[in-house]
């Protein structure tokens, strides 16, 4: 039988407790301890009869074998492991009946927000590694279903701070005029930042020598991921060969489109394209969410008339139902490793965007590589889909069903 053991975290934490702010901005680089704050603090708040913790990730395979055993090493480590029971995707302190209960904004079956929203007795709503959600509305929906009548509601956001264009920082930090590394309350808001150095106690000394090695040859690196500070312009974009500029009609051009799914985006571009000089011209037409079949037929037969549209092959019933009522659109050809092969496509060009595509210039600063292997995210990137497609039609053409180097 394990004993309780007292678990003291940094005294930055303390405010988890004693504030009665909504919101949680828990900020940090890589080594601050931040993930070890947050879980002893919502093991201690299992504690109290009455609550339910929804804690998400954007993606999230298996809480079973990713996040769950963090939290019991925790569990153990605080010598209090009677008192708990764990499934696949819950603990419930057995003394209270309070819970946490582990889920994925988005998994394989899809967007899962609705589901979220309508978990009852939600009182406390975490949302960790949160730079991965890009689409502050799901966000919201979720946030919005946190209203316990009976408890203090929070809603606690765990992440590394990645670019200054990201609603969070828009949200939390720039509009209220809250610096780099705040920690503090203001606004319903409180704010908690560590970095290493609040946490060089539980750290080895080959991860102190790789800190500072970075702080000498990198100092701009080690601004970002080990202090966490937040970028001006995200690091390890996929596209760095573009500029703004005036749009340039060619003799090759065509449509690009990619369909929205609840809460994303439906887009339309227009590129065009000098293939002997390696340049592309890409404009954005429209960027709208929950657009019907309807809406986008119209809106494609405003803006193209009978212009060939390339888009996302994805949904062939809804491709055909816009085909019948009149409009000019083809699917793409889509393949193992087409993604990557039309990422490489569009390297290969000078892209010049027009000087009034906000959105595609906000797509271009923030669609990245994912650190753990060579994909880029799943996320910024809905204007550069469409004009991917557009580019490998263009470039590579349509014959007899596939695609053909010309």
């Amino acid at each position: 039988m394990s004993s309780k053991q007292e678990v003291k975290i940094h005294e930055k934490y303390i405010p988890l407790w004693q504030d009665p702010s909504r919101y949680f901005v828990i900020t940090g680089g890589r080594g601050s301890g931040k993930s070890f704050g947050v879980a002893v603090f919502l093991l201690n708040l299992t504690y109290e009869q009455g609550h339910k913790v929804l804690f998400t990730r954007y993606t999230m395979i298996s809480a079973q074998t990713s996040i769950i055993p963090e939290f019991i090493e925790k569990i153990d480590l605080m010598g209090v492991s009677e008192d708990f029971r764990i499934t696949k995707d819950e603990i419930i302190n057995l003394t209270t009946g309070s819970s946490i209960i582990f889920k994925g904004i988005r998994t394989s079956s899809g967007n899962q927000t609705a589901a979220l929203k309508s978990l009852n007795g939600v009182t406390t709503f975490v949302l960790d590694e949160a730079e991965e959600l890009v689409d502050e509305t799901v966000f919201d929906k979720i946030d919005f279903s946190v209203r316990s009548q009976l408890k203090q509601n929070r809603c606690i956001l765990i992440l590394n701070p990645t670019t200054k264009e990201h609603w969070i920082y828009k949200r939390f930090f720039g509009s209220r005029g809250v610096i780099d590394g705040y920690n503090g309350s203001t606004d319903d808001i409180t704010f908690v930042h560590t970095d290493y150095r609040d946490n060089k106690k539980n750290l080895s000394k080959s991860f102190l020598n790789q800190v500072m090695d970075m702080k000498a040859r990198r100092p701009d690196k080690y601004q970002h991921q080990i202090l966490g500070g937040w970028l001006a312009k995200a690091e390890g974009t996929v596209f760095r060969n573009w500029r703004v500029g005036d749009y340039l009609q060619t003799e090759h051009s065509c449509y690009g489109q990619d369909f929205g799914f609840s809460v994303d985006i439906t887009t339309l571009v227009k590129i065009s394209v000098n293939k002997e000089d390696r340049k592309m011209w890409i404009r954005e037409i429209y960027g709208k969410p929950n657009l019907s079949t309807e809406e986008i037929a119209i809106r494609n037969k405003m803006e193209c008339g009978m212009d060939l549209i390339i888009c996302d092959s994805a949904e062939p019933r809804l491709i055909n139902e816009i085909k019948r009522k009149g409009v000019n659109i083809k699917p793409t050809i889509k393949r193992q490793g087409s993604i990557l092969s039309g990422i490489a496509l569009m390297q290969d060009f000078e892209i010049i965007v027009d000087r009034n595509s906000h959105g595609i210039v906000k797509e271009l600063n923030n669609y990245t590589w994912q650190d753990k292997n060579a994909k880029p995210i799943d996320g910024f990137n809905h204007f550069l889909d469409a004009a991917r497609y557009a580019l490998q039609y263009l470039v590579q053409g349509v014959n007899s069903g596939k695609y053909v180097v010309r």
